[in-house]
């Protein structure tokens, strides 16, 4: 559990984060909450995130409202989504009237590209620095292999992929925690 936090520190770290990401927050808010402020420990994070992975809506969104309401309660969970959304809403508001007037132009076409490489440059650092947290097991890794086998490569679909290896991954996880 993490320590009992202010809505206002939430609101605070969460706009923080949400400020620090264009195109994924993800990496800024592991850096804000496992590395600057320590709210959560590396395989917390994980879980948390997991667990906001398969829930409807964004993850991010989903992630600071789980763990605003795990560190302040219902106040705490809607001020670190407030935080999390108030301020790049209002952003992308502008963004919006600035894209019709000026997106066809070359060099905005150009930063946005070169954004986008930063931005799958980070979340993939993230994705190492997690990958470190989680205890390695033959078995998990080859669920891993075979989903992104069988989606990334193979092609099938992913609800299908989902339905296969869901199952058995639940399973060893039960076998192993009970």
């Amino acid at each position: 559990m993490p320590p009992k936090i202010s809505p206002f520190a939430l609101f605070i770290a969460f706009s923080q984060m949400a400020l620090s990401g264009f195109g994924g927050v993800l990496p800024f808010a592991y850096r804000a909450l496992v590395e600057r402020r320590r709210w959560l420990t590396s395989e917390d994070f994980a879980k948390l995130l997991a667990f906001s992975q398969v829930m409807p809506g964004p993850t991010i969104c989903n992630l600071s409202v789980m763990f605003g309401y795990r560190a302040g309660g219902i106040a705490g969970s809607a001020s670190a989504l407030g935080g999390m959304i108030a301020a790049p809403m209002a952003i992308v508001l502008g963004l919006g009237v600035a894209w019709h007037e000026f997106g066809g132009l070359p060099p905005v076409r150009r930063a946005l590209t070169g954004m986008s490489a930063v931005v799958a440059g980070l979340i993939l650092a993230t994705a190492m620095k997690m990958a470190r947290a989680v205890p390695r097991h033959v078995l998990p890794v080859c669920l891993s292999v075979v989903a992104f086998v069988g989606v990334g490569l193979l092609r099938f679909p992913l609800i299908a992929v989902i339905a296969c290896v869901a199952p058995v991954g639940i399973l060893l996880a039960w076998r192993e925690h009970w």
